[in-house]
Parts: structure tokens; sequence; C-alpha cells
């Protein structure tokens, strides 16, 4: 705190203990009038009883809105993230939260499937840091195979999105591999790379029992 913003009070404390001192006799028999009429006043007025209140200032409460979301199943490194509806089954995504090496959250992966008169069998959408360099795009691949490159669609304060289709081919080899490594280039340093891994443990127990998305 600033030296001077902290002296401030005190010099306005001695200010007006100055002025206090120099008023006249008058003034000050004035004032000690006044306050034993309020004195006397306030003794007269009947005391609240202690631990009451005003029914205007009680808090009445308010229900706690539920989780919309939640974990159904675990299934290896992958969750069945389900969202409450009205339905007769909640429809369920698969999910991972992605870590780089000392722990941290760095990038989100959820999947989902989608109906049979789809070009893609399964749909995804990639949550990769702010501070990406977009136009590179987002490369994936599954262990040591041919990545393939997927455009971002938007950006908001959460991170960046890239909505993605897999075909049946990219699903059966998401289900053989170990780990997908999902390569992101910084927009601070557009000669470097950044690869981030995603557990592919559980892959494939996940996938059956996640839902179909509406058209």
């Amino acid at each position: 705190m600033s030296r001077f913003l902290f002296t401030l009070p005190v010099i306005a404390l001695l200010a007006a203990g100055s002025v206090a001192m120099a008023q006249d006799s008058t003034t000050s028999d004035a004032t000690t009038d006044t306050e034993t009429d309020a004195q006397t006043q306030t003794e007269t007025e009947p005391q609240a009883e202690e631990g009451t209140a005003d029914a205007n200032t009680l808090d009445m409460g308010q229900e706690v809105q539920e989780d919309p979301s939640y974990v159904k199943e675990t299934y290896g490194d992958w969750q069945l993230q389900c969202f409450r509806s009205e339905a007769e089954d909640d429809p369920c995504q698969m999910y991972q939260l992605l870590r780089e090496e000392a722990g941290n959250p760095v990038a989100e992966f959820s999947l989902f499937k989608l109906p049979d008169d789809s070009q893609a069998v399964a749909g995804a959408t990639i949550v990769v840091p702010l501070g990406t360099l977009l136009p590179q795009g987002l490369k994936i691949a599954v262990d040591s195979g041919q990545a393939k490159a997927y455009n971002y669609s938007f950006c908001s304060m959460v991170g960046c999105f890239a909505r993605i289709g897999f075909t049946q081919a990219d699903i059966d080899s998401l289900k053989a591999g170990s780990e997908a490594l999902l390569t992101i280039v910084p927009a601070q340093a557009p000669d470097q790379t950044v690869v981030i891994r995603a557990s592919l443990s559980g892959f494939t127990k996940a996938y059956e029992n996640v839902s179909v998305a509406p058209n």
C-alpha cells in the first residue's frame, strides 16, 4: 500500500482534532446539551430484543441448480460423460482431459457417434489452448501412423475448437492404437510444434457405450 494513502486518514484525524480544540466554550456547551438530550431519548426508547431480525432481511434460500453433466462410467482413461435430459436415456459422449508432462491440463478431447446416413461415423470436438497458430491446423496421428490435418472452427475464452469427423477407418485405428498424438503449432513460435498425447486405453469399450448424436 502507498505510504501516502496509509498516512492520509491519520492526517485527517489530526486536523479534525485541531478544529475541535479551537471551538469556543459556547459551542462545547451546546454540544453537551444536545448529547444529553439524545442520551435521555435513547434510554426511554424500547430496545430491540437480541437475536430478533426484520422479516424483510431474512435469507429465504434458493434451490441449488443441479449440474447438467455427470460421469456415468469410466473406461480406462476415457469417461462416459452424460447430460441430464427428459429423454429415457441421457445422451453421453466420450471425454478425456489431456495433460502435458508436468500434469497440467492442456486440451480436451470429446467424441460421439453420428447417424448412419452421415458422411462420418463419429464426430469429435478437440479444444486446444489460446495462442495456437490457427492456419497450421491440428494434426492427429495414432501411434506411428500417418497424420491427418484438421482445421479449427472457432476460438473462445476457453480455447480454440476443432470440430472434426472420423471415418470408420479412423475409428478402427483408434481402437487398435495405444495413443493418439495431437500436434499443434504455437503462435509465438511458428517454427516449433507441441505434441499432446491422448491415451487410447479404454477407447473401444467407451465407444461401444457412447450415444448417437441427433442430426
